[in-house]
């Protein structure tokens, strides 16, 4: 994983092999010197963005829709895909906007930095989609990756629960200490990334490839 240390920060990125066509995650994650009042009550200050993130589901969600993928535009892209082979530009632009304003969110949450998440793009969060072709995309797999990716759940499940316990570890001692333990940065956002790299093929079908299993 390279990261470059500062500091009060690391940036802490995903591991990707060299050339690898999936989403690209890095988090400038506040190590020392954290806002211990903020970080105490980081539950009732995320509301609001909380409120805004779910703005963006549609109003009227069936109950088989995955809540965590509401706001993206999942749908008109795979029909893109299958009868026209093509990912709509604008589609593409707001599907990466989103994830990356969904990470920042997730970032804040779980303690990882102090910073407010913005609206708008900033330097704590980047998030790269790969470079998308879709007459490059197999235009079938839209009907079965989201079938493809059920190993990746589970897995990712696994992950989620891990992240969990080491944010509640993370946030006793950034409130106790000012400190964020820097092992748990690496799994945290390894998580964040992981999740985004199967967003990126189950639903936003911006690559064929496969994602790795590991963090």
């Amino acid at each position: 994983m390279s990261a470059a240390i500062g500091n009060i920060s690391r940036q802490v990125e995903s591991k990707l092999a060299p050339m690898s066509n999936q989403i690209e995650t890095q988090i400038d994650v506040s190590l020392s010197e954290r806002n211990r009042t903020t970080a105490f009550f980081r539950l009732i200050l995320m509301v609001p963005m909380a409120i805004f993130i779910a703005s963006f589901a549609p109003q009227q969600l069936e109950t088989t829709n995955p809540a965590w993928a509401a706001g993206f535009f999942i749908l008109p892209v795979a029909l893109s895909i299958v009868f026209r082979q093509a990912y709509p530009s604008y589609l593409l632009a707001f599907n990466e906007a989103f994830m990356s304003l969904s990470t920042r969110v997730d970032a804040y949450i779980l303690v990882l930095t102090d910073e407010y998440p913005s609206i708008e793009e900033n330097e704590v969060v980047s998030i790269t989609f790969p470079e998308v072709d879709p007459k490059a995309l197999n235009r079938y797999l839209p009907l079965v990756k989201w079938f493809l990716a059920i190993p990746l759940y589970i897995v990712g499940v696994v992950y989620a629960i891990y992240a969990f316990f080491l944010t509640i570890f993370a946030w006793i001692s950034v409130v106790l200490t000012g400190n964020y333990p820097e092992w748990c940065a690496e799994a945290v956002v390894g998580t964040i990334a992981y999740w985004n790299r199967v967003l990126g093929y189950a639903l936003l079908l911006v690559t064929d490839e496969y994602p790795r299993f590991s963090l």
